[in-house]
Protein backbone atom coordinates (compact mmCIF):
# COMPACT_ATOMS: atom_id res chain seq x y z
CA UNK A 1 0.00 0.00 0.00
CA UNK A 2 1.30 3.42 -0.96
CA UNK A 3 1.30 6.34 1.45
CA UNK A 4 -1.07 9.19 0.66
CA UNK A 5 0.49 12.59 1.24
CA UNK A 6 -1.47 15.02 3.39
CA UNK A 7 -0.38 18.26 5.04
CA UNK A 8 -1.66 19.23 8.49
CA UNK A 9 -1.15 22.35 10.59
CA UNK A 10 0.12 22.54 14.15
CA UNK A 11 -2.36 23.90 16.68
CA UNK A 12 -1.64 25.26 20.13
CA UNK A 13 -5.25 25.57 21.24
CA UNK A 14 -6.55 22.48 23.00
CA UNK A 15 -9.98 21.98 24.53
CA UNK A 16 -13.60 21.93 23.38
CA UNK A 17 -13.98 25.72 23.54
CA UNK A 18 -10.75 26.44 21.71
CA UNK A 19 -11.50 24.21 18.72
CA UNK A 20 -14.52 26.23 17.65
CA UNK A 21 -12.39 28.72 15.64
CA UNK A 22 -10.75 25.74 13.93
CA UNK A 23 -14.07 24.33 12.84
CA UNK A 24 -15.24 27.75 11.66
CA UNK A 25 -12.52 27.72 9.00
CA UNK A 26 -13.70 24.25 7.92
CA UNK A 27 -10.77 22.45 9.50
CA UNK A 28 -10.92 19.38 11.76
CA UNK A 29 -8.96 19.12 15.03
CA UNK A 30 -6.76 16.03 15.19
CA UNK A 31 -4.05 14.42 17.27
CA UNK A 32 -0.94 12.49 16.23
CA UNK A 33 0.25 9.97 18.81
CA UNK A 34 2.30 6.82 19.18
CA UNK A 35 5.93 5.84 19.36
CA UNK A 36 8.23 7.52 21.85
CA UNK A 37 7.18 11.04 20.85
CA UNK A 38 4.60 13.04 22.83
CA UNK A 39 1.15 13.48 21.25
CA UNK A 40 1.00 16.33 18.78
CA UNK A 41 -2.21 18.39 18.34
CA UNK A 42 -2.83 19.37 14.72
CA UNK A 43 -5.66 20.40 12.43
CA UNK A 44 -6.46 19.03 8.99
CA UNK A 45 -8.30 20.65 6.10
CA UNK A 46 -11.74 19.04 6.04
CA UNK A 47 -12.20 19.06 2.27
CA UNK A 48 -8.79 17.54 1.53
CA UNK A 49 -9.17 14.81 4.14
CA UNK A 50 -12.76 13.88 3.28
CA UNK A 51 -11.98 13.80 -0.45
CA UNK A 52 -9.22 11.24 0.18
CA UNK A 53 -11.46 9.14 2.40
CA UNK A 54 -14.26 9.17 -0.19
CA UNK A 55 -11.87 7.98 -2.89
CA UNK A 56 -10.71 5.16 -0.63
CA UNK A 57 -14.06 4.36 0.95
CA UNK A 58 -14.14 0.86 2.40
CA UNK A 59 -10.35 0.56 2.32
CA UNK A 60 -7.54 0.86 4.84
CA UNK A 61 -5.58 4.07 4.32
CA UNK A 62 -1.92 4.84 5.00
CA UNK A 63 -0.97 8.52 5.24
CA UNK A 64 2.33 10.38 5.03
CA UNK A 65 1.61 13.50 7.08
CA UNK A 66 3.57 16.67 6.53
CA UNK A 67 3.27 18.72 9.73
CA UNK A 68 3.46 22.46 9.12
CA UNK A 69 3.79 25.49 11.35
CA UNK A 70 2.44 28.13 9.03
CA UNK A 71 4.31 27.67 5.74
CA UNK A 72 7.22 25.85 7.33
CA UNK A 73 7.28 22.04 7.43
CA UNK A 74 8.48 20.95 10.87
CA UNK A 75 7.92 17.16 10.84
CA UNK A 76 6.84 14.18 8.77
CA UNK A 77 5.18 10.99 9.97
CA UNK A 78 3.79 7.80 8.52
CA UNK A 79 0.40 7.26 10.16
CA UNK A 80 -2.82 5.31 10.00
CA UNK A 81 -6.23 6.59 11.02
CA UNK A 82 -6.94 5.01 14.38
CA UNK A 83 -10.31 6.65 15.04
CA UNK A 84 -12.72 9.20 13.66
CA UNK A 85 -15.28 10.98 15.81
CA UNK A 86 -18.55 12.17 14.30
CA UNK A 87 -21.32 14.37 15.60
CA UNK A 88 -24.09 12.02 16.85
CA UNK A 89 -26.81 14.15 15.24
CA UNK A 90 -25.36 15.49 11.98
CA UNK A 91 -22.71 12.74 11.51
CA UNK A 92 -20.25 15.52 10.65
CA UNK A 93 -16.58 14.68 11.24
CA UNK A 94 -15.38 16.47 14.39
CA UNK A 95 -12.03 14.82 15.29
CA UNK A 96 -9.40 12.44 13.90
CA UNK A 97 -6.84 10.32 15.74
CA UNK A 98 -3.69 9.54 13.73
CA UNK A 99 -1.31 6.84 15.01
CA UNK A 100 2.38 7.05 14.16
CA UNK A 101 3.87 3.90 12.69
CA UNK A 102 7.23 2.70 11.45
CA UNK A 103 7.39 1.36 7.91
CA UNK A 104 10.04 -1.09 9.14
CA UNK A 105 7.90 -2.68 11.86
CA UNK A 106 4.86 -4.91 11.57
CA UNK A 107 1.62 -3.50 12.90
CA UNK A 108 -1.80 -4.87 13.73
CA UNK A 109 -4.59 -3.20 11.80
CA UNK A 110 -8.19 -3.84 10.79
CA UNK A 111 -9.01 -4.24 7.11
CA UNK A 112 -12.46 -4.48 5.50
CA UNK A 113 -13.78 -7.81 4.25
CA UNK A 114 -15.79 -7.58 1.02
CA UNK A 115 -17.70 -10.28 -0.84
CA UNK A 116 -17.34 -10.89 -4.58
CA UNK A 117 -19.88 -12.57 -6.84
CA UNK A 118 -23.41 -13.85 -6.18
CA UNK A 119 -23.80 -17.06 -4.24
CA UNK A 120 -25.51 -19.87 -6.13
CA UNK A 121 -27.52 -20.60 -2.99
CA UNK A 122 -28.99 -17.11 -3.25
CA UNK A 123 -29.38 -16.81 -7.01
CA UNK A 124 -30.68 -20.31 -7.69
CA UNK A 125 -32.13 -21.56 -4.40
CA UNK A 126 -33.54 -18.37 -2.89
CA UNK A 127 -31.32 -18.34 0.18
CA UNK A 128 -29.83 -15.31 1.94
CA UNK A 129 -26.20 -14.27 2.24
CA UNK A 130 -25.25 -13.74 5.88
CA UNK A 131 -22.11 -11.55 6.03
CA UNK A 132 -20.94 -11.90 9.64
CA UNK A 133 -17.36 -10.63 9.73
CA UNK A 134 -16.92 -7.20 8.13
CA UNK A 135 -13.39 -6.46 9.38
CA UNK A 136 -10.39 -8.68 10.05
CA UNK A 137 -7.45 -7.93 12.34
CA UNK A 138 -4.26 -8.56 10.40
CA UNK A 139 -0.53 -8.28 11.12
CA UNK A 140 1.96 -7.14 8.49
CA UNK A 141 4.35 -4.40 7.43
CA UNK A 142 2.54 -1.14 6.56
CA UNK A 143 3.57 -1.44 2.92
CA UNK A 144 1.80 -4.84 2.76
CA UNK A 145 -1.55 -3.66 4.15
CA UNK A 146 -4.22 -4.70 1.63
CA UNK A 147 -6.88 -2.12 0.82
CA UNK A 148 -9.44 -4.84 1.58
CA UNK A 149 -9.83 -8.61 1.64
CA UNK A 150 -12.12 -10.03 -1.04
CA UNK A 151 -14.05 -13.26 -0.52
CA UNK A 152 -15.52 -15.05 -3.55
CA UNK A 153 -18.94 -16.39 -2.56
CA UNK A 154 -20.05 -17.54 -6.03
CA UNK A 155 -19.92 -21.27 -5.25
CA UNK A 156 -21.68 -21.13 -1.89
CA UNK A 157 -24.90 -23.11 -1.60
CA UNK A 158 -27.41 -23.07 1.24
CA UNK A 159 -25.65 -24.24 4.39
CA UNK A 160 -22.15 -23.48 3.09
CA UNK A 161 -19.84 -21.43 5.29
CA UNK A 162 -16.52 -19.63 4.86
CA UNK A 163 -14.41 -19.39 8.03
CA UNK A 164 -11.39 -17.20 8.77
CA UNK A 165 -9.17 -20.25 8.20
CA UNK A 166 -10.51 -20.48 4.63
CA UNK A 167 -9.40 -16.97 3.68
CA UNK A 168 -6.48 -16.58 1.29
CA UNK A 169 -4.38 -13.83 2.86
CA UNK A 170 -1.85 -11.90 0.76
CA UNK A 171 1.82 -12.82 1.09
CA UNK A 172 3.33 -11.44 4.29
CA UNK A 173 -0.06 -11.01 5.98
CA UNK A 174 -1.16 -13.05 9.01
CA UNK A 175 -3.99 -12.88 11.53
CA UNK A 176 -4.57 -13.81 15.17
CA UNK A 177 -8.32 -13.98 14.63
CA UNK A 178 -10.14 -17.16 15.66
CA UNK A 179 -9.71 -19.47 12.64
CA UNK A 180 -13.16 -20.96 13.23
CA UNK A 181 -14.91 -17.57 13.19
CA UNK A 182 -17.54 -17.36 10.45
CA UNK A 183 -16.90 -14.77 7.75
CA UNK A 184 -19.88 -15.41 5.50
CA UNK A 185 -22.52 -18.09 5.00
CA UNK A 186 -25.64 -18.83 2.98
CA UNK A 187 -28.79 -19.60 4.94
CA UNK A 188 -32.41 -20.35 4.14
CA UNK A 189 -34.46 -17.24 3.61
CA UNK A 190 -36.50 -15.98 6.57
CA UNK A 191 -39.57 -16.04 4.35
CA UNK A 192 -39.20 -19.78 3.78
CA UNK A 193 -38.74 -20.47 7.50
CA UNK A 194 -41.78 -18.32 8.24
CA UNK A 195 -43.92 -20.27 5.76
CA UNK A 196 -42.84 -23.56 7.34
CA UNK A 197 -43.69 -22.25 10.81
CA UNK A 198 -47.12 -21.07 9.66
CA UNK A 199 -47.76 -24.46 8.04
CA UNK A 200 -46.92 -26.23 11.30
CA UNK A 201 -49.23 -23.92 13.25
CA UNK A 202 -52.11 -24.74 10.86
CA UNK A 203 -51.65 -28.49 11.38
CA UNK A 204 -51.44 -28.44 15.18
CA UNK A 205 -55.10 -27.55 16.00
CA UNK A 206 -56.34 -30.46 13.86
CA UNK A 207 -54.25 -32.88 15.91
CA UNK A 208 -55.63 -31.46 19.13
CA UNK A 209 -59.20 -31.82 17.88
CA UNK A 210 -58.61 -35.49 17.02
CA UNK A 211 -57.24 -36.11 20.50
CA UNK A 212 -60.26 -34.42 22.05
CA UNK A 213 -62.67 -36.62 20.04
CA UNK A 214 -60.80 -39.78 21.09
CA UNK A 215 -60.92 -38.76 24.71
CA UNK A 216 -64.67 -38.05 24.44
CA UNK A 217 -65.34 -41.50 22.97
CA UNK A 218 -63.44 -43.15 25.82
CA UNK A 219 -65.50 -41.23 28.40
CA UNK A 220 -68.74 -42.62 26.89
CA UNK A 221 -67.43 -46.15 27.24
Amino acid sequence: MEEIKLDVQLRDKIGSRKVKPIRRIDAVPAIIYGGKIPPLPVQVDRRSYEKIMRLHRGESTLFHLGVKDGDKKVAEYSVIVKEEQHDPVSDKLIHVDFQRISLKEKIEVKVPVATVGEAIGVKRDGGSLDHTLWELDIICFPSNIPAKLEVDVSNLGIGDVIHVKDLKLPEGVTTKHDPEAIVVSVVKSMKEDSEVAESEEDVEPEVIKKKEKTASAEDKD
